[in-house]
């Protein structure tokens, strides 16, 4: 009897989970944004060779795919230009039905705190930004801090609308980005998808084969200390915070960190990695725009941020689609946390606006060290974005130049056109350049914009 009544409770149990519920990554939610005008992919889990019919409610189709013997399935689904709010129905032995649903534009927020500061940490007029937060054409999904060992495949989290109490915890740069593209795009829905880590180093966000497979990254990564605020092995968050996002479809990628890898001399390597890294795993070349970090004192060290500066803007000439905006003049040098993150969200956007949407033609990137000539005993330095140069205090104190001893003097500079003539009387016969060269140096050249000149050093 006692037999009997085992055989029955199993008979019981498996009746019940003789059919398993279709379920979804927690990215496909209510509320979410899917990238308009394009496929998008739409995956989930279910019984093996169970059929999923996936109906969106933009055209009343039924798109259908069978369940792989790993118990997962995945379609591509046509969406139209931007609008909502629609409902997806998804069905198998059971349905899902996912409501309140836009289609617009898609963008991620990674990086590490910079990325991350939110109204709440106090930024420049935040408790005005939050008082006029209600936006419910912009949504947000907050990926928590994880790390794993391995790639994941979900992530905890759900899309929510953009009120002020969700936007006060969110990325305030993401916010004004998400805000200035609806000015310009005529309020086209703009779905954030937030994943930073205060105070971690890049290697973290990168495959961890990638960095194993490469002496020079893997040497640079063992100089990355271990934090009791974060992890600096690599990989640990990528497999937790970005592949769980990989195949869904996106307009493009927000990237703010830099500040934990001030030390590395390799990091315009190391960043590069990451970027490519990310675009062979959703297979295409999304544009990747990402900030400069400011100007600011890292202990004795003079010269570890301006190396990752100068790091940065090399990436742009080494990675295609890529921009980079600056915030030497809208930052202290006292603070790793400039306050100002509406300008950083403004600048961020006009650079999309310009290069990923083209419906913004002003000139939207500060002047770029293009290449030197050499004329006796001076040094012509040109540029690129260099319309209407200035020095911001007539006399620019921020160029050196050096001869073959390496040694750098100050430079007199003197604007001519688009270029800038240096020469000194302690170096006859010049042959390198730098400019604001130092931690703290905030540049004091600028365009007819008013955005500022990277630092550079010439090789």
């Amino acid at each position: 009897m006692k037999n009997n009544n085992i055989v029955f409770v199993l008979f019981l149990i498996l009746s019940h989970t003789a059919f398993a519920n279709v379920t979804l990554p927690n990215l496909f939610s209510d509320n979410m944004v899917l990238q308009r005008n394009t496929e998008v992919i739409i995956w989930g889990w279910a019984d093996p060779q169970e059929e999923v019919v996936i109906t969106p409610s933009w055209n009343h189709q039924e798109y259908k795919i069978k369940t792989s013997n790993q118990a997962k399935w995945e379609i591509k689904i046509p969406t139209p230009k931007e609008g909502g709010p629609y409902t997806i129905s998804i069905k198998g032995y059971n349905e899902i039905v996912l409501k309140n649903i836009l289609i617009g534009e898609v963008w991620i927020c990674s990086g590490q705190s910079n990325m991350e500061m939110s109204a709440n940490w106090g930024i420049e007029n935040g408790e005005e930004a939050v008082k006029n937060a209600t936006n419910s054409n912009i949504r947000f999904f907050s990926i928590p801090k994880l790390t794993a060992t391995t790639p994941q495949n979900n992530v905890t989290g759900n899309w929510k609308e953009c009120t002020p109490e969700t936007m006060k915890n969110f990325s305030a740069t993401g916010y004004f980005f998400a805000k200035r593209l609806q000015e310009e795009l005529k309020n086209v829905p703009i779905g954030l998808i937030s994943s930073s880590w205060g105070g971690t180093p890049a290697e973290i966000w990168t495959p961890e084969e990638i960095i194993q497979n490469d002496a020079v990254l893997l040497e640079s990564a063992k100089t990355r200390k271990e934090e009791s605020y974060g992890p600096n092995q690599p990989g640990r968050a990528f497999n937790a915070m970005i592949y769980p996002l990989v195949g869904f479809k996106m307009a493009g990628v927000l990237w703010y960190q830099g500040e934990s890898n001030v030390g590395s001399p390799v990091y315009d390597k190391t960043f590069s990695a990451l970027i490519t890294s990310w675009r062979k795993l959703w297979n295409y070349e999304f544009p990747f725009y990402y900030v400069q970090i400011a100007p600011y004192q890292y202990g004795e060290d003079h010269f570890g941020g301006v190396v990752i500066r100068n790091a940065q803007r090399k990436v742009l000439q080494a990675i295609p689609n890529t921009g980079m905006i600056l915030t030497t003049d809208i930052s202290t040098i006292d603070d790793i946390h400039p306050k100002n993150k509406k300008s950083v969200g403004i600048r961020l956007a006009n650079l999309a606006l310009a290069n990923t949407y083209k419906t913004n033609s002003d000139l939207v990137n500060g002047p770029l060290y293009k290449g030197i000539k050499t004329e006796k005993n001076k040094i012509i330095v040109a540029f690129d974005y260099a319309e209407g140069l200035y020095f911001k205090d007539k006399r620019s104190r921020q160029f050196e130049i050096a001869g073959t001893d390496n040694v750098f003097y100050e430079a007199d500079a003197r604007i001519k056109g688009n270029t800038v003539l240096l020469q000194s009387k302690k170096v006859k016969h010049p042959v390198k350049v730098r400019f604001s060269w130092k931690n703290t140096a905030q540049s004091d050249l600028f365009n007819k914009a008013n955005l500022p000149a990277s630092s550079f050093i010439t090789e």
